[in-house]
């Protein structure tokens, strides 16, 4: 799934997948609902993650893109 991923493409993530990975656990479990519910636009790409900018004014944030469902 890294390969298919691009700069620019829009993702929705997974909200199983976040919840249940490592990442998930160690943080706060209130995960804000929007990035379950709206785009986000993939901005940068580093090996097995990727930075998402969620509309404005919200911060983006890095995910590993099993993550990531392709829009």
């Amino acid at each position: 799934m890294a390969s298919q991923i691009k700069k620019g493409m829009l993702v929705r993530v997974i909200k199983e997948n976040l919840e249940n990975s490592l990442e998930g656990k160690a943080s706060d479990k209130r995960f804000p609902s929007y990035i379950f519910q709206t785009k986000g636009e993939i901005l940068d790409l580093n090996d097995e993650y990727a930075l998402i900018q969620f509309s404005a004014p919200t911060p983006s944030v890095w995910l590993r893109v099993d993550q990531l469902e392709i829009l």
